[in-house]
């Protein structure tokens, strides 16, 4: 490696010589770094990096495999949910987007040449429009509380109006996310109990299917009574459960929106995730994100037919093109989680995805009946319901996910502080196709030993 030049850098990963950091200061007016940052409160200001001393490069990777494997998630029971579920996903969707050419891609700024990304996001933008019934797809978005607040800024857009209506129960992360982004847009957010209540102020009204308890919504009444009050209806859909649901395109959704990283991947704390957003040809304009096309030559070459090209139909709505006349500041996707997602969903087809949410639907229904059976135990009716469920026991919600804990078993999510009366000290217990038998077996057990008082 040839020497630094005077003054320069003596390693090519650090950026900055003491000199350059002193010509720097000097130019700003600062004599040294900490009255640069005088300004910031001291607790906000970043401590000193305490760094252990220098390892060879065996004893790095030594620890650095320690410590990944401190994050883990141990093999045990675990039957949380709440919007996070463990699917059983071809093992061809994990093969095919680990490919070299698709893990090391961006988003090009001259789209065109590369097809095959490009054809990756038309491909997925068709699965999503056939498993939600909605005419026109984007490429995704980050999750699916960014793709439902930006729901909520494009129905506001389309109707004029000032406020938006969550229908209860809904994900409270996902109700969260409108709130911030309602807050910046001026938006009046209303958290809802009926359908009933929407009314001529509303741009929509939100309803997650199956809910943030796991029941199945008839979609069509919500529907009919959005658009009665004049809003329209964004239906937050499982993907997964659209192979054994009706489509709310079918039921009167004008905008779908989801979550597909569990068709994707195993949850991975939280992300990466891909929200999907679809809706119907009238507001194609106003949907966020970029929508890829497909196309032919105008003229065929020489040697035969017109080829086929995919082309970025609509992507100037975007911040970094118009700025704050844009419709969204959203400006990537969450391509490569999509591509898994598209192959995953083709690889099952509709038959296969079918079969795949009957078998969750069965086994958590299964489930429920075992654990309703054990005496001091309850399974509140909510009426149909797909792989989710409210559990009560001889205890408080609390001590009873603790004393699950205690026997290594991941109890459901505590939603005993939400206001329905089927959440009233309750866990939240998922089983999906994925669940072991075994755990089942496993989970069925413990409770029974902890009604019993053992």
């Amino acid at each position: 490696m040839p020497s630094p030049p005077p003054g320069g850098s003596p390693h090519p990963y650090i950026p900055a010589t003491e000199a350059d950091r002193a010509r720097m200061l000097e130019r700003v007016g600062a004599p040294d770094v900490a009255a640069l940052f005088a300004d910031l409160p001291a607790a906000l200001r970043d401590r000193a990096i305490d760094l252990p001393p220098a390892l060879s490069e065996p004893e790095l990777i030594a620890l650095l495999e320690e410590r990944a494997a401190a994050n883990a998630a141990p093999a045990r029971p675990d039957f949380r949910g709440a919007g996070a579920y463990r699917r059983s996903i071809p093992a061809i969707a994990a093969h095919l987007s680990g490919r070299s050419e698709f893990v090391t891609s961006y988003t090009p700024y001259q789209p065109e040449i590369s097809q095959g990304t490009l054809q990756a996001g038309f491909e997925y933008q068709s699965v999503v429009c056939e498993l939600t019934g909605m005419e026109v797809s984007n490429v995704g978005l980050y999750d699916v509380g960014s793709a439902t607040a930006e729901a909520c800024l494009l129905a506001a857009r389309a109707t004029g109006r000032s406020a938006v209506a969550l229908l209860e129960p809904i994900h409270p992360g996902t109700a969260a996310v409108v709130r911030t982004y309602s807050y910046g847009a001026g938006l009046r957010v209303d958290v809802v109990a009926s359908a009933a209540a929407v009314s001529e102020e509303h741009a929509c009204l939100v309803a997650q299917q199956p809910d943030y308890l796991g029941a199945i919504a008839d979609l069509e009444p919500l529907a009919a009574a959005a658009h009665d009050a004049g809003a329209l209806f964004v239906t937050v859909a499982d993907p997964f459960a659209l192979g054994l649901l009706r489509a709310p395109g079918d039921a009167g959704a004008d905008i779908v929106t989801g979550e597909g990283r569990d068709l994707a991947g195993a949850p991975a704390f939280g992300g990466p995730s891909l929200g999907l957003f679809a809706a119907r040809r009238a507001h194609m304009r106003q949907m966020p994100g970029r929508i890829v096309g497909r196309t032919k030559e105008l003229h065929a070459p020489a040697e035969g037919e017109p080829r086929t090209g995919y082309v970025l139909t609509l992507q100037a709505r975007e911040q970094f093109i118009r700025r704050e006349r844009a419709t969204s500041n959203v400006s990537t996707a969450q391509a490569l989680i999509a591509l898994a997602f598209t192959i995953a969903v083709q690889a099952l087809g509709p038959r296969g995805l079918r079969e795949a949410a009957t078998l969750c639907y069965q086994r958590a229904h299964d489930a429920a009946a075992r654990i309703a059976a054990l005496p001091g135990y309850a399974t509140p009716d909510r009426g149909p319901w797909f792989q989710e469920f409210p559990v009560r026991g001889p205890m408080p919600a609390s001590d009873l996910a603790a004393a699950l804990a205690a026997r290594g078993i991941g109890a459901g999510v505590d939603v005993s502080a939400r206001r329905e009366p089927e959440a009233r000290d309750a866990l939240l217990f998922a089983v999906t196709e994925a669940t072991p038998a075994a755990h089942v077996d496993a989970l069925v057990a413990a409770l029974a030993e902890i009604g019993s008082g053992s």
